[in-house]
Formats: structure tokens, sequence, C-alpha cells
């Protein structure tokens, strides 16, 4: 599902990722650890193809990463939502279903809507959101149209609890559908749920194993 071979960034200031071979199969669930600055969030830019490699390569079905393939097959939740100041929620949805060739994209958004309370607000501009709420907006469009590999950046930030036990069954389901899922979070339950850890710190990947809270908790404090 998903390969990377050698693939390093540099920023030149120190901050980056070394070298890693990493490889993702269907129905696998990753969790991406680290301190702040351990280069999380530039490895989920690279396999997402949004950032150039300095070295190595990173595929997606055997279609280099960002290619228009790879794109097609993957699914992308920054860690900071990205949205339209003049569209509706359900508009968001009803753009990125047909934009994938979701006809009957009303039916899999009303489910999100419902599932995470975002229906009595599904006509409101989600520009006047709170920051949880736009989080909200921006895992039901991740999850609206089709794909074969997630990849999510710090997911549960903003979330209150129930919200992010929604969020946990959601990426659960995405999984036992057969989709991968490399998910960079310091959330513990999830942690648990994950077959699969992956542990970075200071741009070097120390740890490729069984994923547990307590893993996860070593690894973020060091």
């Amino acid at each position: 599902m998903l390969h990377a071979d050698g693939l390093a960034k540099d920023y030149g200031d120190g901050f980056g990722l070394d070298p890693v071979d990493i490889a993702l199969g269907p129905g696998e669930l990753v969790v991406l650890v680290g301190p702040n600055g351990a280069g999380k969030s530039t490895l989920v830019g690279l396999c997402a193809g949004l950032l150039e490699p300095t070295a190595g390569e990173v595929a997606v079905l055997g279609q280099p990463a960002g290619s228009l393939e790879a794109r097609a097959a993957t699914s992308y939740l920054p860690d900071n939502p990205v949205l339209y100041d003049d569209l509706s929620v359900r508009e968001h949805l009803e753009y990125v279903g047909r934009l994938h060739g979701v006809d009957d994209w009303q039916a899999p958004a009303d489910e999100l809507l419902d599932r995470l309370d975002l229906d009595e607000r599904a006509d409101d501009l989600p520009s006047r959101f709170s920051r949880g709420m736009r989080q909200k907006v921006s895992l039901a469009l991740a999850l609206v149209r089709p794909f074969e590999l997630l990849l999510v950046d710090e997911p549960f930030v903003g979330l209150d609890a129930p919200a992010q036990a929604t969020l946990v069954e959601l990426l659960l389901a995405a999984v036992a559908a057969g989709a991968s899922a490399l998910v960079s979070t310091h959330q513990l339950d999830l942690a648990d749920e994950a077959g699969r850890c992956l542990g970075l710190r200071d741009g070097t990947l120390v740890h490729d194993g069984p994923s547990s809270r307590q893993q996860v908790l070593s690894l973020v404090t060091g």
C-alpha cells in the first residue's frame, strides 16, 4: 500500500527527517508518535506528496506520492483544517464528494454529519466555527471520499472526549473496510487499538513495532 525507501528530508536548519524505510499493508492502522519537532508532520507530508524528499522515494500502490494515481488513492487530513470561507459544511462535503467521483455523496455525508454531531450545523459556514468544530468538518471531508490510504496529522487537537471517541471509531471502521491508516498522534486510546507504532525522535526512526499506550508514552517523553 505505502512504501518508503531511504526517505529523507533536509531543511538545512537541523530539522527534518533522516532516511527511513517503512511499509504499510492493506487494513493496517499505524500510529506515528514522538516529541514535538521529531519529524512526524514531515513524514506525513512526504507520504502525502506535499513535500519533496531530499533523498529516497515514497510510493502509494506503486505510484509516486503526489502523482495523480497516488492522490486518487490517498485521503489526507492535515493538522490545521483547510476550509473555504464561503461554503457551508454540506457544500464542502458535496464539493469533495463530487470531486472524487462520489455521485451519491449525500448518504455518506449525512452519516458523517450525524456521527460527528454536525447535522444541526450543516448549513452554516465553518469559518465561524471553533477549532474543534472545524476539525470535525475536516475529518468528515477526509472520510466522505473513497480512499485506500488515510494519512492523518494530529487529528485529536481541539476535540472533546466524545468527539475523540467517535474519531477512533471512524478510523477503526475505515481500517476494517480495508484501508490503511498512518496517524500522527499522542492519543493513548488509539495507541491501544493500533497494531503498530512508529516512533520518531530528532528526525530518526527509533521504533517500529507493537503499539501500546506505554510504548507511546515512552517515545513521547523520552
